[in-house]
């Protein structure tokens, strides 16, 4: 089968988020299995170019109607860590793409909106026929809208197009313009709620919900997210259109590399280890305690379980409760490890407040920033980490965990509720529970779990290593994703 990826991100050479992961991991599977697969992406002025072999001019002019003229665009081709990936730059007074960031401007619908026609304009003009042409978010959801009523029968005919949808809060809101620059015209028609209409305002098309009426297939990244955007507020008011489109709605969750975290071979740790390997797990545990000043277990001290967290610190998740499971920890006689900053101002500042406050406790570390080897340290070094997040559509951080056997204690919600099963109250056999769950978002809740974590740890710890068995032996990589997505394409190509 050929495979099109069209999106934003690619990690390593462009990523913001777990959407460029994605977009790499899943086309690095689909090849593994033996498709071709391709990646077309835009070309950053500020992307990773280390990342990139050979990078080469494949077609020095693509020109791509832009309202009523064309614009003049290069299109790249480079190997990114194995994969084929073509980047378009365009030579306009617009300068889309050479701002020295991926996002945040003003006319992001527009730069998006072009990016998207140019490579459909760039299958169509290099003859390439891709059988599946998946898309993401909303930055390159008028791929479907403008493939059918635009490019389909330019001899694009038999292509079908699966969408993934990463983030529903944003979901590209724009006017009429649009529609002009990219040749789909008709706002009459294109502005009804059938179509691209805005559900909540009347003089806006919403791009990502045209992705969902148009698109063959549409996917979110886990299952229980898939439940949760069609019947709570997690939608951000797309549920409706996904409750008339559910026929052909579902949720994948995304997988982990397994290359690039394993504990087997990690460059970044002090010992490498394998599931079963406890004393190799504790060599990493004091080896984290070296590096960052913590207290050092001796000859008849008591023993301290280590707790963590290494994530972004926003409203998402739960700052509140990371901030009451450092001070619980440490009410607990255990320590605690932190790694990770704000967007926001405010709340990178109450942390740096809570790291001053703590800076003399020999049991607490806060890291407010972000460093991959300290990141694969903490993973491979802590006894628990804690996920409590208000939402969390998939999450890798548990799954990072659960592969380094550190215990995650989550919320319920999102891909967390998918991947980590209560170890007392799961309904599953024994040897298939792996972590500890809460449900509410108050501080009593997060206690019931973090709790009965660390009383595991103090009272029974050879269940406790049992545990962490359990955990480790789950697999949590792209196979089973990329075959779940191969089986959505031979669907929707029947």
């Amino acid at each position: 089968m050929f495979i099109t990826m069209i999106a934003s991100e690619c990690a390593p050479v462009a990523k913001v988020g777990g959407l460029g992961d994605v977009v790499y991991g899943l086309s690095r599977e689909l090849e593994i299995r033996g498709n071709a697969v391709e990646i077309i992406l835009p070309k950053y002025d500020c992307m990773r170019y280390d990342h990139i072999w050979d990078l080469q001019v494949t077609h020095p002019d693509l020109w791509v109607p832009w309202l009523n003229y064309h614009v003049r665009c290069t299109v790249w081709f480079g190997f990114v860590h194995g994969r084929k990936c073509f980047f378009i730059e365009p030579h306009s007074h617009d300068n889309f793409f050479n701002r020295g960031s991926y996002y945040g401007f003003v006319d992001e619908h527009m730069r998006f909106a072009f990016f998207t026609k140019a490579a459909l304009e760039f299958l169509l003009q290099s003859g390439k026929r891709p059988d599946i042409i998946h898309t993401h978010d909303w930055q390159t959801a008028l791929a479907p809208v403008m493939l059918y009523d635009l490019y389909q029968h330019g001899g694009m005919e038999k292509a079908r197009v699966c969408h993934t949808i990463h983030n529903f809060k944003h979901q590209g809101i724009a006017g009429e313009n649009v529609l002009w620059f990219t040749g789909l015209g008709r706002p009459e028609y294109y502005f009804h709620k059938d179509r691209l209409g805005d559900d909540f305002n009347p003089s806006a098309i919403n791009y990502m919900k045209g992705a969902v009426v148009y698109a063959n297939f549409v996917t979110t990244v886990s299952p229980r997210h898939a439940w949760e955007v069609r019947h709570t507020d997690w939608g951000y008011g797309l549920g409706h259109t996904l409750h008339l489109h559910q026929e052909k709605f579902g949720g994948v969750l995304n997988g982990l590399d397994y290359d690039m975290w394993n504990p087997g071979n990690d460059p970044y740790i002090d010992t490498p280890y394998e599931a079963g390997d406890y004393a190799g797990k504790q060599a990493n545990k004091q080896a984290l305690r070296k590096k960052l000043w913590l207290r050092e277990e001796e000859t008849g001290e008591t023993k301290r379980p280590l707790v963590a967290y290494v994530g972004r610190l926003d409203a998402q998740k739960g700052v509140h409760l990371i901030k009451h499971a450092i001070r619980y920890t440490l009410a607990r006689g255990g320590q605690f490890v932190l790694l990770g900053s704000s967007p926001e101002m405010g709340i990178n500042a109450e942390f740096w407040q809570l790291k001053h406050e703590l800076n003399d406790d020999p049991n607490c570390h806060l890291e407010i920033g972000y460093d991959e080897e300290l990141a694969h340290m903490i993973y491979a070094g802590a006894d628990m980490l804690v996920v409590p997040s208000m939402f969390e559509p998939c999450g890798l951080t548990q799954m990072i965990a659960l592969r380094y056997g550190s215990l995650p204690v989550v919320r319920a919600v999102g891909g967390l509720a998918d991947t980590v099963f209560d170890y007392e109250q799961s309904e599953l056999p024994r040897e298939q529970r792996n972590g500890f769950v809460f449900h509410e978002t108050h501080e009593p809740a997060l206690e019931s779990a973090l709790g009965r974590a660390i009383d595991l740890w103090y009272e029974k710890p050879a269940a406790f290593r049992e545990l962490i068995a359990n955990g480790m032996a789950y697999d949590y990589s792209w196979n089973q994703p990329g075959q779940h997505y191969l089986d959505i394409y031979q669907h929707i190509q029947a």
